[in-house]
C-alpha cells in the first residue's frame, strides 16, 4: 500500500453540528500523495461518534478513529491522536473547523519538501463567529520570526502542517504534560518550532476557525477568559526565558498585566481589580510605573459611581 505522506489529526468532542463539514473538507483536498484522517473522539455525549463511525465505514482506507471507553480530556486526546498518526507530515484540524482551499495540504507539503530547514508551515485563516461575522487572521503581515511568535501567535491550529518527527521530538523535549497550567497545546509547540528551527508562512487563507461562544479558548465568563489569556502569556514568558535570554520579558509581562486589567475594568469588582494589580506588581516590580493601569482603575471607579447615581 502507498505510504501515507500526511496525517490530518482531528480531535473532536460534542461536535455533531460541525464534524461532517470538517471531514468533508479533508476528503475534498486535491493532493498528489496519500492522506489519512486520524480522528480522536473523546466520548462525546451527542452523536459525534455515530457520525465519524459512519464516515469511517464509507472511507475505511483513509479514516481511523482513536477513542476509549471514558473521556480523557482535551490534552490526552490531542496527544494520543498525534501518536497514532503515520504520515511524514501532520496537519491539525479541530472537529469544529474546516479547510476551505482545496490545495491547502498540497501547497504546504510542497513548501516543506522544498525547504528541509523549515519544520512547520502555516497559512492565514478566516475566523467566523456563531452569527457569521468573518475576520481574516492574522490581520497584518504573516510573521515568521521567534520574537513575533512570542508576541502573538499568528498560526491558527487549523492552518498548520508540521514534520511529524519534529512534533514527536517536541513532546520528548518539552513534555507539555508536565505543565498543566498551559491551557493550550498548539502555542508551546509552535514556539518550540520557532525557537529551534525555522517556520514558513503562505499568505493565503486556507481554513476556517470557528469562534464559538464557549470552548477551550473562548468563554463569556471573564474569569475563565483572563485565565486563558494569562496562560498564553505565561507560555511566551517561559519560552522567552529559555530560548531568548528574557529579552522580551518586560514587554510580555506588561501585555499580560494590561490585558487582565482591561478585562477587569469592564467586569468584576474594584476589589478584584486591585487584587490583580497588587499580585502582578508583587511578581514584577517595574509594573508599578505602568500608567495605563491607573487610567483603567480611574475609569472603573468613575463608571461605578455613575451607575450608582443613576439608580
Amino acid at each position: 500500500m502507498e505510504e501515507v505522506m500526511l496525517s490530518v489529526v482531528m480531535t473532536t468532542y460534542n461536535h455533531e453540528r460541525y464534524i461532517a463539514e470538517a471531514i468533508e473538507s479533508v476528503l475534498r483536498q486535491q493532493t498528489s500523495f496519500r492522506v489519512e484522517i486520524v480522528i480522536g473522539e473523546d466520548c462525546s455525549t451527542d452523536r459525534t461518534l455515530n457520525i465519524v463511525s459512519d464516515y469511517q465505514r464509507m472511507y475505511p482506507e483513509c479514516i481511523r478513529i482513536v477513542t476509549s471507553e471514558e473521556n480523557v480530556g482535551w490534552r490526552k486526546n490531542y496527544r494520543r491522536t498525534i501518536a497514532a498518526a503515520r504520515g511524514r507530515y501532520i496537519a491539525l484540524l479541530d472537529g469544529d473547523d474546516y479547510f476551505t482551499h482545496r490545495k491547502k495540504l498540497q501547497m504546504q507539503v510542497d513548501l516543506l519538501e522544498s525547504d528541509p530547514e523549515a519544520g512547520m508551515c502555516y497559512t492565514r485563516s478566516e475566523r467566523v463567529d456563531e452569527v457569521g461575522n468573518t475576520t481574516l487572521y492574522p490581520e497584518g503581515e504573516c510573521q515568521t520570526t521567534f520574537e513575533a511568535m512570542l508576541r502573538r501567535n499568528p498560526a491558527e491550529n487549523c492552518t498548520v502542517v508540521a514534520r511529524r518527527e519534529l512534533v514527536e521530538r517536541y513532546y520528548r523535549e518539552i513534555r507539555p504534560e508536565e505543565h498543566p497550567e498551559w491551557r493550550t497545546d498548539d502555542l508551546p509547540m509552535w514556539l518550540w518550532f520557532a525557537a529551534t528551527g525555522k517556520y514558513r508562512a503562505i499568505d493565503c487563507p486556507t481554513a476556517v476557525h470557528r469562534v464559538l461562544r464557549e470552548s477551550v479558548s473562548h468563554s463569556p465568563e471573564y474569569g475563565r477568559k483572563i485565565a486563558f489569556v494569562d496562560s498564553l502569556a505565561d507560555i511566551s514568558i517561559w519560552y522567552d526565558e529559555r530560548y531568548n535570554a528574557s529579552r522580551l520579558h518586560h514587554e510580555l509581562a506588561l501585555a499580560k498585566h494590561n490585558t487582565a486589567l482591561w478585562v477587569l475594568s469592564y467586569n468584576g469588582t474594584i476589589g478584584e481589580y486591585v487584587k490583580r494589580w497588587w499580585r502582578d506588581v508583587g511578581e514584577y516590580r517595574p509594573l508599578i510605573k505602568n500608567i495605563a493601569s491607573y487610567g483603567l482603575f480611574a475609569k472603573k471607579v468613575f463608571w461605578r459611581m455613575w451607575h450608582k447615581s443613576k439608580r
